[in-house]
């Protein structure tokens, strides 16, 4: 729920009086939620275009009200627009209706700040959190009228730009993109717009391959024409070798050691968001260690907002932007250090404003439910936790251990507080995995459910998520095969027939679009062509249910010669030549194959929160994480060799 405020700010035009709307009315009339493209939202940034040298359009490959609910396109029109040299302007994907009346009228896609068309701006750059997003992308780009490929596009058109978590295996759309971000781009983002306006300012010397010359000597920049992919005779890569002097062998991440003042200005929708609150990132990475998340690796290590920056943060948001909700952002919120006190201050300061606070990525403890209790404003309308498998043996393989007792009195602590519904998060496939780990999971659905008995009030609902497990670059499992749809589809009736609770509901994700997704995770160049060839048939925003279609894949598929089971579905030697083996998260192979080598042994390794420093790598580039591996060392806590001597 928003209450509209405008910014008293004088240092930016703050773009909340009358505008002119650039689609004609004869079109938005037609459409569903025609907010989505008016813009004029409250501390949206409209600067003079034609009198800035560098002009980026943020582009977030989905429809607005769910762009409008991610972090990562906030942090970066913040930074760029505080640059007098530089714009930002944003862009989503029209929802089909209004991508088909900005075709049939001749149109273009347009920026929602001044209105310009994206082939206006120097650069286009791309959030890319999730690979079902690239033929989204792709139809953002057909609807500016811009070239999809690389190599088609002249000089006189905009550099093509992106980054985010999947760009951590960026191969399957390197022939679409001049350049990558590739880890934090709060840094990389400055020195990056540096160096375009030198270049722009300078004549643009040497052309477009001038710029990326430059634009290649960033850290953490990857221009993928820099590099040759050589494949062998049985489909698996050969070799990934730099074509031009400048290009680095390997590209190493962007990590940034102290996070930057959070963003308390964003623009504010008119229309509902996904997520309709303020977001605080209250800190950034995980120190868990769950084998399976990507997340987990290509955001460590763990870095936390100082506590006083975060109070005041909310201030400025509920004051800027008039929300009556704020989102404490973490992957792991629990494990904030201090939270219930900085829960307890922001609850007080903020007492008899209605001011709720949200709580996301809790762990599965008593103290958790303890924690939503002191909320202010509190909904009792469902708690979520993220157990992922049940029986003691999968959680050694997966490293992320939680025992029965502390589950069940998680549950138990719920149910007695008056909470109507738990919902659990489990995944399906997990290496190693057989029915006797599902058996066990069936059996502590029914534990748990039975201790919502004695609830008060009505009997609390237990809703199960259960996501197929898909391998992830950089994590430990990148070697580890994907179930095929026989097997899931086996292990999903093993659940049913075992779970037949009216107050237990089950949920599957579709195994089609796991699979797609697993093949595009750990895909290489050839997929280019897939994605391609998807778009032409009509593929775009696949991770929507309703317009997701297997068939368009499996066509495209077949016309590039190119088999998904052959990326997804097979167990990978430590041998075989990763199509991002040049790409560094920081973490190093040896750890990663040390971390495999004990999930397939059933061992559990701890995590940075309560074990001796793993050396997983990070302490050759974190001041933090060297610090804590000398102390392990000095100590005499592990006897276990650095993953560079395995």
């Amino acid at each position: 729920m928003v209450k509209l405020r405008t910014s008293n700010s004088t240092e930016q035009q703050i773009c909340n009086q009358e505008y002119n709307l650039a689609y004609p009315d004869s079109i938005l009339y037609k459409v569903q939620k025609p907010a989505r493209y008016t813009g004029g939202e409250v501390n949206a940034i409209v600067k003079d275009f034609d009198a800035t040298t560098v002009r980026l359009a943020l582009c977030f490959p989905d429809v607005y009200e769910v762009g409008m609910s991610n972090l990562s396109v906030p942090i970066l029109y913040d930074i760029v627009n505080r640059r007098p040299d530089a714009l930002a302007e944003r862009a989503y994907v029209p929802w089909p209706d209004m991508a088909k009346a900005i075709r049939d009228n001749g149109l273009s896609l347009l920026s929602l700040e001044n209105f310009r068309p994206m082939k206006d701006f120097d650069v286009v750059g791309f959030s890319l959190g999730a690979e079902l997003a690239y033929t989204t992308m792709l139809e953002m780009l057909n609807l500016a009228q811009i070239p999809a490929w690389a190599a088609d596009r002249a000089e006189d058109f905009p550099l093509i730009v992106a980054g985010g978590a999947s760009m951590f295996n960026p191969e399957p759309v390197a022939d679409f993109i001049d350049a990558f971000f590739i880890g934090d781009g709060e840094d990389s983002i400055i020195e990056f717009i540096d160096v375009y306006r030198d270049w722009k300012n300078g004549g643009r010397k040497g052309g477009k391959v001038g710029l990326l010359k430059r634009l290649a000597a960033i850290r953490g920049m990857y221009v993928p024409s820099f590099y040759e992919v050589k494949y062998k005779d049985d489909g698996t890569v050969a070799s990934v070798t730099q074509t031009n002097a400048v290009a680095p062998e390997k590209i190493a991440r962007r990590i940034i050691q102290t996070l930057p003042p959070p963003v308390t200005s964003p623009p504010v929708p008119y229309m509902e968001a996904v997520q309709d609150r303020g977001v605080i990132e209250i800190s950034r990475g995980c120190v868990r260690g769950c084998r399976f998340c990507h997340a987990g690796v290509v955001y460590r290590p763990a870095r936390s907002r100082p506590q006083q920056e975060i109070i005041q943060a909310a201030d400025e948001i509920i004051e800027n932007c008039g929300y009556d909700e704020i989102s404490l952002l973490s992957l792991s919120t629990s494990d904030y250090p201090g939270i219930d006190d900085l829960v307890g201050k922001l609850a007080e300061r903020h007492q008899g404003k209605h001011i709720a606070i949200s709580l996301p990525s809790l762990r599965v403890t008593p103290g958790s439910v303890a924690l939503v209790e002191s909320l202010p404003e509190k909904r009792k309308s469902g708690l979520t936790f993220a157990p992922e498998a049940a029986s003691p043996r999968l959680q050694k393989v997966i490293n992320k251990v939680i025992s029965d007792e502390e589950l069940l009195a998680t549950a138990q602590a719920a149910f007695d507080r008056g909470w109507t519904g738990l919902k659990l998060y489990y995944m399906l496939g997990l290496p190693t995995e057989t029915l006797d780990d599902l058996s066990t999971m069936a059996d502590m659905l029914h534990r748990i459910y039975g201790l919502s008995r004695g609830a008060p009030g009505r009997r609390p609902q237990l809703r199960v998520s259960l996501s197929t497990f898909v391998p992830k670059a950089h994590t430990p499992f990148q070697w580890a095969a994907q179930d095929d749809e026989e097997t899931i589809t086996q292990k999903q009736r093993h659940l049913i027939e075992r779970v037949r609770v009216k107050g237990i509901r089950l949920s599957w994700s579709d195994a089609k679009m796991s699979l797609l997704e697993g093949a595009l995770s750990r895909g290489d160049r050839r997929l280019s062509k897939v994605i391609y060839g998807a778009w032409k048939r009509g593929s775009v925003l696949d991770g929507w249910t309703e317009l997701f279609s297997w068939q368009r894949w499996a066509d495209a598929f077949t016309e590039a010669g190119l088999d998904p089971a052959f990326y997804a579905r097979r167990t990978r030697p430590f041998a075989e030549v990763f199509p991002w083996s040049h790409i560094e998260s920081g973490v190093t192979e040896g750890f990663l194959i040390r971390e495999y080598r004990r999930a397939l042994a059933g061992e559990a390794s701890g995590d940075c929160h309560d074990a001796p420093c793993q050396a997983c790598g990070l302490q050759e580039l974190i001041d933090e994480c060297a610090a804590s591996l000398t102390h392990r060392i000095s100590a005499g806590a592990s006897s276990q060799p650095p993953p560079s001597a395995i």
